[in-house]
């Protein structure tokens, strides 16, 4: 006589006790630590934000950021202000750094919340824009900083799932560094953007007027998506800093 823990019914009433407790213990973990969880992304955030704006504790070509035990006081002393642009209205609003950018972009351009945070570093005003797009697996995202003459100050990108070795790249400091100095707009005063092109003839990115910087080896699709999503990005927010000199 076969053992009853061999029926199938018992197969099944134990895989649903399974489900049940594994489920309840995964719920109570996501419960417990969701608190921790959105700390640790408000705190993200804010070195990503930092890091575009050269505050980090970067040695050699390493990427490193400002420890958490110290951001939150960094970030209150850099940036010194935070705005939400819709519809040509501003407002400030000292949480925009919190705000969905994914979600926002799939909004039409005249419902969109577009947030712009304003620092300082070193006596130069900069201006953070986040941005967002598509790499070659997954989504793609980083903070680029620019002053008053659309003149990029630095970057920040990250990715969800590129590939190591080669579109993962973007987050590194030779990529990014690269943008440093780079200028949004052409040489006639139209806005261009930056490009990341391959063979622009300007391997050290010595030219910063010619709107491009050299793509990573074998990461097309993501070079491309971290071109596009500057251009299309900053472009929403080109009249507004043009204005802060009028």
């Amino acid at each position: 006589m076969s053992n009853k823990t061999d029926s199938n019914v018992y197969t099944v009433i134990f895989a649903i006790i399974m489900v049940v407790v594994v489920g309840a213990m995964l719920a109570f973990a996501s419960s417990t630590l969701s608190g921790k969880i959105n700390e640790n992304k408000r705190l993200e955030k804010q070195q990503n934000i930092l890091y575009s704006m050269g505050i980090n504790e970067n040695e050699g070509t390493s990427v490193r950021f400002i420890s958490s035990d110290k951001v939150s006081n960094a970030f209150s002393k850099y940036v010194t202000k935070q705005i939400v642009i819709q519809n040509g209205k501003v407002t400030s609003d000292d949480q925009a750094y919190l705000i969905d950018i994914k979600a926002e972009k799939s909004k039409p351009n005249n419902e969109r919340r577009l947030p712009l945070f304003i620092g300082e570093n070193n006596g130069k005003t900069m201006y953070v824009v986040p941005v967002y797009g598509k790499g070659l697996w997954n989504d793609i995202w980083g903070y680029v900083a620019i002053n008053q003459d659309l003149i990029l100050e630095g970057v920040f990108f990250d990715h969800l799932g590129e590939t190591p070795g080669l579109g993962a790249n973007i987050k590194e400091r030779y990529f990014m560094d690269d943008f440093i100095g780079e200028h949004l707009m052409d040489k006639d005063g139209n806005y261009a953007g930056v490009n990341v092109v391959k063979n622009n003839a300007d391997p050290k990115n010595e030219d910063k007027t010619d709107n491009e910087v050299d793509a990573l080896a074998g990461a097309t699709i993501t070079g491309n998506g971290v071109a596009e999503m500057i251009i299309n990005d900053l472009r929403l927010y080109v009249d507004y800093i043009k204005s802060l000199k009028e």
